[in-house]
């Protein structure tokens, strides 16, 4: 579950690279929950591996968790318009 957490919070962080340019920013509001299942698969990653296996997990939920931060605050901004 680590490793699909971490290619999660990647391909998150591309959209997120993506959903930054003016027109595209109403994306974001299909990439917060789409970042959110991520940080919920890396969740359950870090509940159920054990203590010596949890560094990919705990990295995808960094990853989705910094998507879902800046996803809401560019939705602050303007909507997902500007």
């Amino acid at each position: 579950m680590g490793l699909i957490s971490v290619l999660w919070g990647i391909v998150a962080m591309i959209w997120m690279v993506f959903a930054l340019i003016p027109i595209v920013g109403i994306t974001n509001w299909l990439l917060i929950p789409f970042a959110t299942v991520g940080a919920i698969i890396a969740g359950l990653g870090v509940l159920l591996s054990r203590a010596g296996n949890r560094g990919r997990a705990k990295t995808g939920l960094v990853l989705n968790g910094i998507v879902i931060f800046v996803a809401i605050w560019r939705l602050g901004l303007g909507g997902g318009m500007i």
